[in-house]
């Protein structure tokens, strides 16, 4: 990890495509802007760790796949 010491106005770009500028910083905390190019997605981590959980319990109550078998033409065939 790379830990580095910025001031508001002072900024970091990363791998040439990717910019964070530290916007404020006071007791509370620190606000900062990411710019990336729009293929880039930004998401908190936070976010990302409730959606891996919720889709964890969206597979554990998942009702098991039942196949259609098909037909040569692709019309699904009656059992």
């Amino acid at each position: 990890m790379l830990i580095l010491t910025r001031r508001p106005g002072d900024a970091i770009v990363i791998d040439g495509g990717i910019r964070i500028v530290v916007l404020e910083a006071d007791a509370r905390g620190v606000r900062i802007g990411i710019e990336a190019p729009p293929n880039v997605g930004i998401v908190r981590e936070e976010l990302l760790t409730e959606i891996a959980a919720e889709n964890q319990r969206a597979a554990a109550v998942r009702s098991p796949v039942i196949p259609v078998r098909s037909s040569p033409a692709g019309a699904p065939e009656q059992p």
